[in-house]
This record gives C-alpha cells, structure tokens and sequence, in this order.
C-alpha cells in the first residue's frame, strides 16, 4: 500500500470514527462531548504511535513497531529508507578503505587535507617523508607541519598546474616532489615523491658533460692554434690542402660554438633552482642586443617594438643569451629581405618578449620536440646554418630558472613567433 492511499484510507477512518462519535452523542444527547472523546482517543492513537517510532529511532537496529495502514506505511518507508542509506555507507565506506589500504602500500606519501589545508588522512610513507604520523596529526594544518618555505607558498597560490621541486636539509640531503591534486568539495590530495636518485643522476649527467667539455677544449684550442699557423702561412702549403685546412678550420669553430654552448647549459642547469632577486632592464637589454646584431649581421634588419617599460627579476647574461638564440634563429631561418621584429609589451598579468619571423615556418609536429637538445627540423638546412643544435634547449631552461612559459606559434611558409611571458610585478 503507498503512502497516498494509506492518507485516504487514514482520513476516511478519521471521518467515519468521528461522524460515529456525533452519531452516538446525538442519540444520547450529548454530540458536542462525543465529539470530543472521539477526537481525544485519535490524538492518544497518534500520540502512541510518535512515542513508539521515537522509542524505535533511539535504537535503529531493532526492527519497527508492529502497525497497520498509514502506520504501517510510514514505519516500513523509514525502515527501508534506513536500510538503504546502511548500505549506501558500507559501500562507501568499503570504497575508502580500499582507496586507504592502496594509498598506505605505495611507496610515495599521499596526505588527505581539507580545504583549509588540516589533515584528514595520511599513509606511512608520508611520516617518512615528511615526518607526518596518523592519527596523531589529525587535524593539524600542514603548513604547520611542513616547515618549508616554497610548500608554504605553493599552497597558498593554488596554483597546481606544475609539482613543486623542494630541496630538504638535515643529515643527507633529499628532494621532494610535491603535487596537489584538489578533489570533492575543495579538499586535497598530497603526493609526495622522493627524486633524490633522479636528481643525483641528473646532477652526475650535468658534471659530465661539463668536464668532458672542458677537457675537450684543451686539444681543441692546440688543433686550432696549429690549424691558424697553417692557414697562415697557407702559401707555402700544397694547394690541395688549401681546402681541406679551410674544412677543418670551419669544423673546428663548430666546435668550439658546441663547446661553449654545452657549457653555458650546464651553467644555466646547474643555477636553475637559485631565487632571481635581480631586476633586468629588459629594455635595455633588448636595445643592447639589436646594436650588436646590427655589428655582426649589418645586412639584416631587427626592428624593436617596445610597448612598455617594465624589468624582471633575473639574470642579465642568461636572458641576454635566450634572446640573442631566438633572434639569431629567426635571422637564420627567413629570407635576408624580412624584417626580424623583437616586441616587449605588458598583457595585464605578464610581460611578454615575442620574436617574429617570416620565414619558412614550422610544421606542428615538430613543434613540441624543437627545444630538445641537437633536435633538428631539417638536418641538411641545419648544416646549412651551422648551428649548435642547442639554442632553444638554452631558451627553454632560461625560461624555466626565470619562472616564464615559452610559447611557439609557427605557420609552415607564413613565419614563426616564439614568445618567453615572464610575471609582471
């Protein structure tokens, strides 16, 4: 029986109890107290009954008062309206400790935090790392806990598009990476990873290259001294190896550019985590910049665009290195008859450097894989150029120790722009 046919049915008894109730008063002579007494057992009826169902809410195991019509109805809908809802919590609650029994056996810690940042929940590989212990951190805000300056601002911005990278001091030193991942209702999920072993490596590959580019330069500065006494004097040398010297001699300046570009990248690497706390006059910069090119390629013309004013915090070589590439390969790749046209303007929340070209362009799928070391989009024109093949390697490892977003936007015969934006202040 459904709740609307067990009113109609509770009403038509209702109806009929009290019509019975004046019936009989009438024929007593007293309708109006009749009455009353009708209304008074209905209301002890329903009086029993709400003290009955809150008896049997106190103990919600225990099965309903035994009740027929609208009763009835009422007590077998809460009953299993209760049994639903008992069923809905165990599968949920199954689903998290499933999701908890994973989290506690992985090998990276994972904290559970509120909106505010307390924490609900964190594994064990978490008081490793971070030296967090459930249940007894429970509650805490973590920007308590974890006394680290970059977490702390990290947190803060909410900004959780790129992991944080931080460097933890104290007896051997460890690197954390830190990812936040917001989930339900503005809660958290922490994951914390140890790349102590990866930055080890990445630290080992960098030295290597350093030394060895090093030690390359050595024999490389006697090959070339000899090299330059030859050509010299290249008039009491055969003429047949005239042109075999003047290969060697261009290959040897090759490279030394690959040399010496390898270098300035293990630099940059090697100084990529340190805070920039120096403003850039970008102007300047950029100024300095188009008076040597106008030097060194006086046949080209870069034209300068500049619609703001403002500095940046960083190094003054490196980004003077990173432009100096994007403008020396747009040189390189547009026809001598272009213009090279170097802008630095304010978009609101960033200050844009943008180099554009018309030249031959870029096909889309090169594009992701341009700033890979010694990638090359056409060997032969490549070798055309001479380029080292590490130009926007540097751009991109620039960018990424000055906190920019590189952004390439390319058009296969239309030109190419190349943009560093950087954090206006």
């Amino acid at each position: 029986m459904n709740l609307d046919r067990s009113w109609r049915s509770e009403l038509r008894k209702l109806l009929l109890l009290l019509l019975g109730s004046v019936l009989v008063g009438w024929v007593l002579g007293f309708p109006l107290a009749s009455l009353a007494v009708g209304f008074g057992l209905v209301s002890l009826f329903w009086l029993l009954q709400i003290w009955r169902m809150r008896r049997w809410l106190e103990h919600p195991d225990q099965l309903p008062p035994e009740s027929s019509g609208l009763w009835g109805v009422i007590y077998s809908t809460i009953y299993r309206l209760q049994r639903e809802n008992r069923e809905a919590r165990l599968r949920l609650q199954s689903t998290v400790d499933y999701l908890q029994e994973s989290f506690a056996s992985m090998r990276d810690g994972v904290v559970i935090l509120t909106h505010r940042g307390a924490i609900e929940w964190s594994n064990t590989a978490a008081h490793r790392l971070l030296q967090l212990e459930y249940p007894r951190d429970r509650g805490q805000l973590i920007l308590n806990l974890v006394r680290l300056p970059e977490f702390h601002d990290y947190f803060l911005a909410r900004d959780f598009h790129e992991p944080l990278q931080v460097r933890m001091k104290g007896g051997r030193v460890r690197h954390l990476q830190m990812e936040i991942t917001p989930f339900a209702d503005g809660d958290f999920l922490l994951f914390v990873r140890d790349i102590t072993r990866l930055q080890e490596t990445e630290q080992m590959r960098r030295d290597f290259v350093g030394n060895v580019s090093h030690e390359l330069r050595t024999p490389l500065t006697v090959f070339k001294g000899y090299l330059d006494t030859m050509l010299d004097n290249r008039d009491r040398i055969d003429e047949r190896f005239h042109r075999p010297l003047l290969q060697m001699d261009l290959q040897i300046r090759r490279m030394e550019s690959l040399l010496h570009d390898l270098l300035w990248l293990s630099r940059i690497e090697s100084e990529r985590s340190q805070k920039k706390t120096v403003k850039v006059d970008m102007v300047s910069l950029l100024e300095e910049l188009q008076e040597e090119l106008s030097q060194s390629h006086p046949q080209r013309s870069v034209a300068l665009e500049i619609a703001c004013r403002d500095a940046v915090y960083g190094d003054y070589q490196e980004l003077h290195s990173a432009v100096s590439n994007l403008v020396l390969n747009a040189i390189k790749y547009s026809p001598d008859d272009t213009v090279v046209t170097v802008r630095w303007a304010n978009d609101g929340d960033s200050v844009t450097l943008s180099v554009s070209d018309r030249g031959v362009g870029i096909q889309e799928a090169h594009i992701p894989r341009l700033t890979e070391r010694f990638y090359r989009v056409d060997e032969s024109r490549s070798s055309q150029t001479g380029g080292t093949g590490l130009g926007l390697a540097i751009v991109k490892h620039v960018a990424a120790s000055h906190g920019a977003a590189l952004d390439i936007q390319s058009q296969p015969g239309k030109g190419s722009t190349f943009s560093l934006s950087f954090s206006a202040f």
